[in-house]
């Protein structure tokens, strides 16, 4: 009903504009966001990486911000329910693979503020893991916010065997595309294939695309660029058993990736939309475990799944013509919770009783304004999909754990040297200030909890954490 008064309120707006003012005079920004799937700052050159050629979204860096500071969860499902709902996983997180239908997420605050919203890549939120009610339900990425969208794993894990790559079985619209249908064609391609012809229909309009990509998750298989003249079965989705081939086609679907980015961000730009578009890339967690990149004359372990830096340490550019002070790397730090909150500022958006408030809007930074800057980023993290759970608060320099680990991580990222027993007078200042900020929230439940964990708590009447502003 919120959702519904909101649009009528929009439309009324529209009525009683004044003849002379057109929409392309008082045009809110659209808002493209790119999220890759598995790949952290080591594997980008703009942040330091030795092994990836990555021009197209070092361009944007280039052209617009890099930000060094930016922090998601350790997993792909903590990750997009977190970015997606503006709020951290003791809220509404309960099941690896799963989003909850009755949370409001940023595809319906845009499309209430007349946004016409389009999703495409991996959904991964139904529930299929789990079999939870609705699972089967094709419609579930309109119900949460979409008008469109091209995506995998919305109803079926694999569809008929197919993989996201190679002859993928996807979903349109709620219309399954079988992988026989799609034979000879590459998941990847489609989905920017996709994301391009919506930004053309919708020009004349404001419009909101999300994409979470599938690229460049494993298996580790060729690409477009790398395939050669070998056949186009379903044995291209298989990744090899060797290590160096692994790693020469990660390599290969890291620069494929960058080349997508590439595409999007040329379309916008022939349309005479770069003015008027905010282009956001960012990465769901850290690289796989299996693979190893050098960056700035040393060696990261992908990481994955973990809590550490390679795991929570995401890259993040941002583009907007006009605006964006082009050339800028900031220091500062970013939430995956903040996207919402940005998003609904640049939308002029309505707010509802329904609307997150554990993020702050990085809009005035990206307008090169300073901003109202964080002091901390939160990770809260159980997957329930057997993995090590955790709880941290941290500044770019300081991470402080629940448990009462402490590390200065730019100089530890292997987080070798705890500092708990002895530390600096300014360490012990701010180690007490995310010791008290900790204790604001709820533990984590714990263990290396599976799909079959009986116990989810949720608390979603914790406070505002950032203290009401």
């Amino acid at each position: 009903m919120l959702r519904s008064l909101a649009l009528l309120s929009f439309v009324l707006l529209l009525g009683v504009a004044e003849p002379q003012t057109t929409w392309a005079q008082s045009r809110r920004p659209n808002v493209i966001l790119m999220m890759a799937d598995d790949v952290s700052w080591e594997c980008f050159r703009c942040y330091g990486a030795e092994d990836y050629q990555t021009p197209h979204i070092d361009r944007l860096a280039s052209e617009g911000i890099r930000f060094e500071q930016c922090y998601s969860t350790p997993i792909c499902t903590t990750s997009r329910v977190k970015i997606m709902t503006g709020k951290y996983g003791f809220r509404n997180y309960t099941h690896f693979g799963y989003l909850n239908p009755e949370e409001r997420t940023f595809g319906h605050m845009m499309q209430d503020a007349g946004y016409q919203t389009a999703v495409a890549g991996k959904w991964q939120l139904n529930g299929l893991y789990n079999g939870l009610p609705g699972s089967q339900n094709a419609k579930r990425p309109q119900e949460t916010g979409f008008h469109e969208s091209l995506l995998w794993q919305v109803t079926k894990t694999k569809q008929g065997g197919g993989e996201r790559f190679w002859n993928p079985g996807l979903e349109h619209n709620g219309r399954m595309i079988t992988k026989e249908e799609n034979a000879g064609k590459y998941g990847p391609d489609l989905f920017t294939d996709f994301v391009c012809d919506f930004i053309t229909r919708n020009q004349e309009q404001p419009f909101f695309v999300y994409y979470p990509m599938v690229l460049v998750h494993d298996p580790f298989v060729p690409t477009p660029d790398t395939v050669g003249k070998q056949p186009i079965t379903d044995r291209l989705n298989k990744e090899p058993k060797d290590y160096a081939e692994k790693k020469k086609n990660f390599v290969a679907m890291v620069q494929y990736m960058d080349k997508l980015v590439g595409r999007i961000t040329a379309h916008v730009d022939s349309l005479g939309l770069g003015e008027d578009t905010i282009i956001l890339f960012t990465a769901d967690n850290g690289t796989n475990t299996k693979l190893r990149s050098r960056w700035n004359g040393q060696t990261i372990r992908g990481g994955k799944a973990g809590m550490k830096d390679n795991g929570t340490h995401v890259p993040f550019v941002a583009r907007w013509k006009g605006h964006t002070p082009a050339g800028t790397v900031l220091p500062d730090l970013i939430d995956f919770t903040d996207f919402y909150t940005t998003l609904a500022e640049a939308a002029g958006a309505d707010k509802t009783d329904d609307d997150p408030i554990d993020g702050r809007s990085f809009l005035p930074q990206l307008k090169g304004q300073p901003g109202h800057k964080r002091d901390w980023v939160l990770c809260h993290y159980q997957c329930y999909w057997n993995k090590k759970p955790g709880q941290f608060a941290r500044t770019a320099r300081y991470k402080l754990y629940r448990d009462g680990r402490y590390y200065e991580v730019p100089v530890d990222l292997d987080e070798q040297q705890n500092l708990a027993a002895d530390i600096s007078d300014e360490a012990d200042t701010v180690r007490r200030q995310l010791q008290q900020l900790l204790l604001q929230c709820p533990p984590v439940p714990p263990g290396a909890q599976g799909k079959n964990a009986t116990d989810r708590p949720l608390y979603p009447d914790v406070k505002n954490l950032l203290g009401g502003d």
